[in-house]
């Protein structure tokens, strides 16, 4: 099971506070309504932003390690984190907004998960409803095609190293904590990033693309980290 060790670390590792302002402004390119689903919430950082606003957000996460994280941080009753897979979602109800940030998507390594989840959130949209995500750029695979390597020391003392590398479709991410007795906890993280080209005629089989970025600001499809998508149920005419 990845993010048991790195739950506790993830904030101090990847918290970014003018990122988080900069997917909320994203976020509210639309009108997102009161009532909204977001998968693989992480720690809640963006949760915790969105809920200001008094929307009510069902916040699920697979692992539970990330949950108890995020609830230790809740200052909103109006937030309800639960442990759960995103690929059923069968005890959700309906949503006028689903989320799915922070390259999530790209967890889901077989393209007929990926299909089946665009049609668990087509069940769980209200009529009209949004979907947002991203998913890292085709260029991140050329990016780690060199090795990325970081070493580092937490505030309680334990050491950590962290690699990336890309090979053909594929993301992986390797953490190693080095713990206060001696002993090493390892983790292997594995992400798919999907061709753009394919991405979008799946998408149209369930929504209306409504908005594709690249890196929150540039239009379309272009050379950058993250494109983002904005995408809406269809009428039932369609």
């Amino acid at each position: 099971m990845i993010y048991n060790t790195l739950a506790h670390y993830y904030d101090a590792l990847v918290k970014d506070d003018q990122a988080t302002s900069a997917w909320y402004d994203w976020i509210h390119t639309v009108k997102i309504g009161s009532s909204i689903l977001e998968l693989a919430c992480g720690s809640g950082e963006i949760t915790r932003r969105l809920a200001q606003d008094g929307v009510h957000i069902d916040a699920l996460d697979l692992s539970e390690e990330m949950i108890a994280e995020a609830k230790q941080k809740q200052d909103s009753q109006s937030i309800h984190y639960f442990t759960g897979n995103m690929l059923d979602l069968k005890e959700c109800g309906q949503y006028e907004a689903i989320l799915c940030l922070c390259d999530s998507i790209n967890y889901i390594l077989d393209p007929d998960d990926l299909i089946h989840l665009f049609r668990e959130v087509d069940a769980h949209l209200s009529d009209s409803g949004y979907f947002l995500f991203d998913t890292h750029s085709l260029d991140r695979l050329e990016e780690f095609q060199e090795e990325f390597n970081e070493t580092g020391e937490f505030e309680d003392g334990v050491q950590y190293q962290w690699s990336i590398m890309a090979e053909d479709d594929f993301i992986y991410q390797d953490f190693a904590f080095y713990k206060l007795d001696g002993t090493i906890q390892q983790e292997h993280h594995i992400q798919r990033v999907y061709e753009p080209t394919w991405l979008h005629e799946q998408l149209e089989r369930f929504f209306t693309i409504v908005d594709i970025r690249t890196d929150f600001d540039q239009e379309g499809i272009q050379s950058g980290e993250k494109y983002f998508y904005i995408v809406q149920k269809k009428g039932k005419e369609q």
